[in-house]
């Protein structure tokens, strides 16, 4: 990072606030009686992300966007660590619409997620980075644009197609909004 570049913990003093409402969004879509806390969830993620030497970040979009990936790797680990101490059970399906960050209120099944985009990344990994930072960082076309150094119309795309495939895993086709009927 050069000088004029904030340092990692005045970096997430800027976003401290907006990684807590991230995680507690996610926390909400979690089963009744789950032990991990929005501000746990925070405070893991900082602690993973001071490990990471300044000169990785090259603006603080960049570090907005990894934080992102970082609350995500806690909250899959979180879950994967208590479905396995359930052997399985409290896994359910998802809904991608429910993801939108737009949508924040019914997030469900971390690992469902977790297992999806892993199998989109293996059909496209671009998408599977701009779903994930689309989901876990709930951030607007451009900042992935900026952050991943393409254009807002190809995150349109790539969104549009990580949605869809997305839908397919847990749904069997994807399902058709009033807006993308086509009049004859």
């Amino acid at each position: 990072m050069a000088s004029d570049v904030p340092s990692l913990p005045q970096l997430f003093e800027r976003i401290y606030d907006r990684l807590h409402d991230l995680s507690s969004m996610h926390m909400r879509g979690q089963p009744a009686g789950h032990t991990l806390q929005a501000t746990a969830v925070v405070h893991e993620a900082f602690l993973k992300l001071a490990q990471r030497n300044p000169g990785d970040f090259a603006s603080e979009e960049h570090f907005t966007a990894t934080a992102a990936l970082v609350l995500r790797s806690v909250l899959v680990d979180h879950a994967r660590r208590r479905t396995s101490a359930k052997r399985g059970r409290g896994r359910r399906g998802i809904d991608i619409a429910d993801c939108e960050p737009s949508r924040p209120d019914d997030v469900a099944g971390i690992l469902e997620l977790e297992d999806a985009l892993a199998a989109l990344s293996g059909a496209d990994d671009r998408s599977s980075r701009v779903a994930a930072l689309r989901i876990f960082g709930a951030m607007e076309m451009a900042q992935i644009a900026l952050v991943l150094g393409i254009s807002v119309p190809t995150v349109e795309r790539d969104w549009r197609f990580a949605r869809a495939f997305l839908e397919t895993q847990y749904h069997g086709a994807p399902k058709a909004k009033a807006s993308d009927a086509r009049v004859a």
